[in-house]
């Protein structure tokens, strides 16, 4: 009888816990407090512990030393142009002592800034006429990945095992090829997803796939999805890991904001398979989503042009809580996020 009660006891103190957990997250409105305002669109944000950093068009690229309160104070603001070009950057990661920006179009170019001094050196650059670099990470200190669309029969890799001082582009020889019309989307520099040593990246396009490496990119598989694909505008624009077995894919079309049919998909198995959730009802197209903090892979932001959705159920709803439009968000804490569009970076507040 003893043992029956302590079993109750253990149910309901894990029952209620998992209910105050999910109520949490069940986010109704937000406060959206500006940061920056410029013309120009940033589609790359990245922070750590004690930056906030962005790239963005015409150049510009900045940072901000992160305060007690997640107060924000400028560094810096530069920009960049190389030889006769404006590079357009979309792309930009970090590591303990410098973050990298990275442009889209020929000649792709990376530069490494350092964060206390704030010099800029160009660690890598690439002349094709079909280059565009897409999204950015690094998995630690030393290793860090970047992706873009093909120049030949594979999606372009480059990486680097030196902290960012040196980057060598993978061989196709080393990667699946890709569809004829299978490429990716620059439009908030999440295509790729690490967690531990494991990479995950998403493709759109004709064909729209996820691309795996369980070992820091030095082997790769390839799963399908079954999210909407057959068009240059379609298929997956942003991926995201809460661990090692529970992911989301998101996109759609972009041509076609409303369209909310086969746009987000879930994993359970580590990427093998996908799942359909939401198809046909909730939020239409996204460019970035992104796992809430501590929300045990329940909790999900979602955010586009046409404003920021909120699932609290593994993407199974969805509720749009603003219409205000980003391209790109990060978190700082389960309740605070970084949130960055067109001509504007904001701090967003998500309150129940």
């Amino acid at each position: 009888m003893r043992f029956l009660l302590l079993l109750i006891v253990v149910f309901l103190f894990f029952n209620s816990s998992k209910k105050h957990m999910i109520s949490k997250y069940h986010f109704s409105d937000v406060i959206i407090e500006p940061i920056l305002e410029d013309s120009i669109n940033i589609r790359a944000i990245e922070v750590d512990t004690d930056f906030m950093m962005y790239a963005g068009s015409e150049g510009k690229y900045g940072y901000y030393k992160i305060k007690k309160g997640f107060q924000f104070e400028k560094r810096n603001i530069e920009n960049i142009s190389y030889e006769d070009k404006v590079p357009n950057y979309r792309a930009i990661a970090s590591n303990a002592t410098n973050f990298f920006i990275l442009s889209v179009e020929s000649p792709a170019l990376l530069y490494m800034i350092n964060k206390k001094s704030g010099k800029a050196t160009l660690v890598y650059k690439e002349d094709h006429e079909k280059v565009f670099y897409d999204s950015m990470i690094f998995w630690n200190d030393k290793e860090g990945i970047a992706m873009g669309d093909p120049t030949d029969t594979c999606l372009s890799i480059i990486s680097t095992r030196d902290g960012g001082e040196s980057w060598n582009k993978i061989s196709c020889d080393d990667l699946p090829e890709t569809k004829e019309g299978e490429a990716a989307f620059a439009a908030s520099n999440s295509n790729i997803a690490v967690v531990g040593d494991k990479t995950w990246m998403i493709s759109g396009g004709m064909k729209s796939r996820v691309f795996y490496s369980p070992n820091k990119g030095k082997t790769w598989k390839v799963f399908e999805t079954p999210l909407t694909q057959g068009t240059s505008t379609t298929g997956g624009y942003s991926i995201d890991f809460y661990d090692e077995k529970n992911g989301v894919i998101y996109g759609g079309d972009y041509t076609k904001p409303e369209m909310n049919d086969k746009n987000k998909a879930i994993t359970t198995d580590g990427g093998i398979t996908w799942h359909l959730v939401a198809s046909g009802s909730g939020a239409g197209y996204k460019s970035c989503v992104r796992y809430i903090p501590n929300s045990k892979n329940q909790g999900m932001i979602a955010v586009g042009s046409s404003g920021i959705s909120v699932s609290h159920n593994n993407g199974t709803s969805w509720k749009n809580i603003s219409d205000t439009g980003f391209y790109t968000i990060r978190f700082l804490s389960d309740t605070i996020a970084i949130a960055a569009g067109k001509n504007r970076i904001a701090k967003i507040t998500f309150i129940k």
